[in-house]
């Protein structure tokens, strides 16, 4: 028995001697280790580094998952797409440009939506303009798409948001006799624009009266707008009436150029045709 006792314990010590020491304290600096507490720091090391590389390869599988699945969800929300794009018939193409300028108008509005509020009575040929635009827009199939639908209804209310009251007066046609009154003379009033070269503005404003620019008549009211430079619209309509000016003009030229007659043979015949 007394035997048995001492063999136990010169197992038990030899098993303590070979079991693995514990990793010293991470304070401790490597360079005062001992050989047993490097290498087991170095295990430490490792193990960490092990468990990390596992951590790592699973993040990079999931992120090659995560990739495939973006790629192929991509795939399915073009065709998509595509079969919506065919039911208002346009191209990814048409609606790229449909895309363009509808931003194109949303900026126009954007800008006016700045304004102060006597900015904004100066621009009312730009509201209507862009309007204008935004109505023959809307009326494409494009619009009718899930991304644009809800912007083009939102954009229409700002739009009639913009619209202000003009203060607008009249102005009563007066003789030429008397008044020498035309588009040209009103607007060089003091008391309308004092610039004549404004009569546009009040030819535009009473375009349903006045059919031409040239000839308005006495009695007639008419409405002046608020004294601002020409819209697009206006200066539009300018250009328009000068270029029908200048082709009656040319074609009224060519209708007075007298025509030369052919002068008759006044030479004496030869003596062979005697």
């Amino acid at each position: 028995m007394k035997h048995l006792l001492i063999i136990a314990l010169f197992v038990g010590s030899l098993a303590t001697a070979f079991a693995q020491d514990p990793p010293p304290p991470a304070s401790k600096p490597d360079e005062e280790l001992k050989c047993k507490e490097a290498d087991a720091r170095i295990k430490q090391f490792s193990d960490a580094n092990a468990t990390l590389q596992a951590k790592l390869d699973a993040v990079k599988g999931d992120i090659a998952k995560a990739e495939s699945d973006l790629a192929a969800a991509i795939t399915s929300l073009k065709k998509c797409n595509d079969d919506i794009y065919a039911l208002v018939g346009a191209s990814e193409a048409d609606v790229n440009a449909f895309r363009q300028r509808l931003g194109q108008i949303e900026g126009r509005v954007r800008e006016l939506q700045r304004l102060t509020q006597e900015q904004l009575v100066q621009r009312q040929g730009d509201v209507r303009s862009v309007d204008r635009d935004l109505n023959a827009l809307a009326q494409e199939q494009v619009a009718v798409l899930p991304e644009f639908f809800d912007r083009i209804v939102s954009l229409h209310g700002d739009i009639q948001r913009l619209y202000v009251k003009n203060p607008e007066k009249n102005y009563t046609v007066g003789t030429w006799a008397e008044n020498r009154d035309c588009l040209w003379n009103i607007a060089g009033r003091a008391e309308i624009y004092a610039d004549p070269m404004l009569w546009p503005r009040i030819w535009q404003a009473n375009i349903e009266q006045i059919k031409n620019p040239d000839v308005i008549q006495p009695g007639w009211t008419l409405k002046v707008p608020a004294n601002a430079p020409l819209n697009d619209d206006e200066k539009r309509a300018e250009r328009v009436y000068w270029r029908k000016k200048r082709q009656a003009a040319a074609s009224a030229a060519a209708e007075q150029v007298p025509t030369t007659p052919t002068p008759a043979p006044t030479g004496k015949k030869s003596e062979a045709g005697n």
